[in-house]
């Protein structure tokens, strides 16, 4: 499915997609195609995957929803031939650069520098490859933690492909649990924190929440890069997760989430003392009252 329409529209519908279906089906995503100098220029493109073919009326009226009537007919529907996608992700996989750290793919290995600590992912079936702004806005908070906080227990929840673990890994040399309810997710981050040199520390489970044996005990860091919903039902576990004094890292939200998941993690104790926007996502710090 494709759209073009403004800015705002592009990513209301994008992230409206992405919330409304199966997120192993479907794939959604909004750029600028060409640079505009009114912000209300058609000149952004929303593109939409699906693994099956969708029923258009209902994806119509949910355009519809986001972006107006206008928009919902303005919308064309085709048909992908099956391709290599990894090998076809690979090679639009350009270097991330967040503070000391860089996150490459095995073809991107000449871009690395001395002082760099190099993640090698590659274009899988679990989340995170750097790219996104709700992973780059996280490796960029690690980045600046380094320079002052050294947690000895760090706990990343929804840890995906496991950049973030192995990321915490890697800068400050302690154990890391790496929770995720998708098996994939865990063999995927297993996969990874090994060929990255990460494997002694790093520690995938299968979990929801913070529902694991490995997981009990208080945590210095927690790392969360998932959606505002699940953040805010997280809150309380979380909360109980945490270290006194210790720090907090949420992403995977919009602007418009911000309000909403800070006010309800100030109620469990944290105080707020970092907010950045990345790509239109935003990723938090919070640190945990020391009683």
């Amino acid at each position: 499915m494709r759209l073009t329409c403004n800015e705002a529209d592009a990513r209301a519908v994008a992230d409206l997609i992405v919330e409304t279906f199966d997120p192993a089906q479907t794939a959604a995503s909004a750029f600028e195609k060409e640079k505009s100098a009114s912000p209300s220029a058609g000149q952004w493109l929303v593109e939409v995957y699906f693994g099956s073919e969708p029923d258009q009326a209902a994806v119509r009226e949910l355009v519809g929803v986001a972006a107006g009537h206008a928009a919902a007919q303005a919308i064309t529907f085709d048909r992908v031939e099956r391709a290599d996608w990894i090998s076809a992700s690979l090679a639009g996989f350009d270097p991330v650069r967040a503070g000391r750290f860089l996150v490459i793919g095995s073809h991107a290995r000449d871009a690395a520098r001395a002082n760099d600590i190099v993640i090698e992912i590659e274009a899988a079936l679990a989340f995170g490859t750097g790219h996104h702004g709700t992973t780059s806005g996280c490796l960029f908070a690690l980045d600046r933690l380094a320079r002052r906080e050294r947690p000895r227990r760090i706990l990343d929840i929804g840890t995906g492909s496991g950049i973030l673990a192995i990321a915490a890994a890697k800068r400050w040399k302690q154990k890391v649990i790496a929770s995720d309810l998708d098996p994939v997710a865990v063999a995927t981050a297993r996969s990874n924190a090994v060929r990255n040199g990460a494997g002694p520390y790093v520690r995938p489970v299968q979990a929801s929440g913070t529902r694991h044996p490995a997981l009990a005990g208080s945590h210095d860091l927690i790392l969360a890069n998932i959606l505002a919903r699940p953040l805010k039902r997280l809150a309380g576990e979380i909360a109980r997760a945490a270290s006194p004094g210790g720090i907090l890292v949420l992403s995977g939200l919009l602007a418009r989430d911000v309000p909403g998941v800070a006010s309800v993690y100030r109620a469990h104790g944290f105080g707020l003392i970092r907010c950045d926007l990345r790509e239109g996502w935003s990723t938090l710090m919070f640190r945990r009252q020391r009683r």
